[in-house]
């Protein structure tokens, strides 16, 4: 390490009727309800050019998540071997990033209404990229 740590900063939160991670979703197309993304007023330039139907990338802070983990079984079977975080989408790790595919479903100013995301309610969104797909 050089000595600087990355310092992210908050650009939204998650608005869902997902309110606790014991009985959410492992993964967004697992059964995830629509939820929106709701952002600071100051990103609202970030937004421009997002349209319904287009599948973004969102990368959350899992700020419930353990950051001590290293090792799971994965998708909380016991009967799996235990397995690196690393090799795993356990939300329990040093850094508890999450990455979620959603389709865009309404825009509607600083608001994003998404399908497929298993976030709970409160979750800090990090950032939005779009998917690329091939398109380079």
């Amino acid at each position: 390490m050089t000595g600087t740590e990355p310092a992210l900063r908050t650009v939204g939160r998650v608005e869902s009727p997902l309110s606790d991670p014991a009985v959410a979703p492992k993964q967004g197309d697992e059964g995830a309800p629509e939820a929106w993304l709701v952002f600071d007023a100051a990103y609202a330039p970030a937004l421009d050019g997002l349209r319904p139907g287009a599948d973004v990338l969102v990368l959350t802070w899992l700020d419930r998540a353990r950051r001590d983990v290293l090792a799971v079984h994965p998708r909380g079977d016991v009967s799996r071997p235990e397995t690196g975080v690393f090799a795993t989408r356990s939300p329990h790790r040093p850094n508890p990033i999450g990455l979620h595919r959603v389709r865009v479903l309404d825009v509607d100013g600083v608001r994003l209404r998404v399908a497929d995301l298993e976030a709970v309610d409160g979750t800090p969104v990090l950032d939005v990229k779009p998917v690329l797909d091939g398109e380079r």
